[in-house]
């Protein structure tokens, strides 16, 4: 995580990278991924993909890129990715 931090130019920023190498914070935020489809494909245990806005220790908005025909989200992550959730932010959603 600290690499891809590092990559992604966020040094410095509020951006705040966490692992959840056990999968304990995924399942207890209800998401894992359990579609039969990317399991066919040897991923298991893997976390929806999804961005979370806290503050204070409040969820304030949970965005999720998942649709029936992209359970993973990855064709279209767009409702996670960072401008979608910078405008919920700004249109008090989050």
């Amino acid at each position: 995580m600290g690499a891809w931090f590092i990559n992604q130019k966020l040094e410095g920023s509020m951006m705040q990278m966490m692992g959840d190498p056990s999968g304990e914070f995924t399942r207890e935020c209800g998401m894992e991924l359990t579609h039969p489809g990317p399991q066919s494909k040897g991923l298991y245990s893997r976390c929806k993909r999804f961005a979370m806005h806290v503050v204070n220790c409040e969820v304030k908005y949970v965005a999720v890129s998942e649709t029936e025909d992209d359970p993973a989200g990855d064709d279209h992550p767009g409702s996670s990715c960072a401008e979608a959730i910078i405008e919920a932010i700004e249109n008090n959603l989050a």
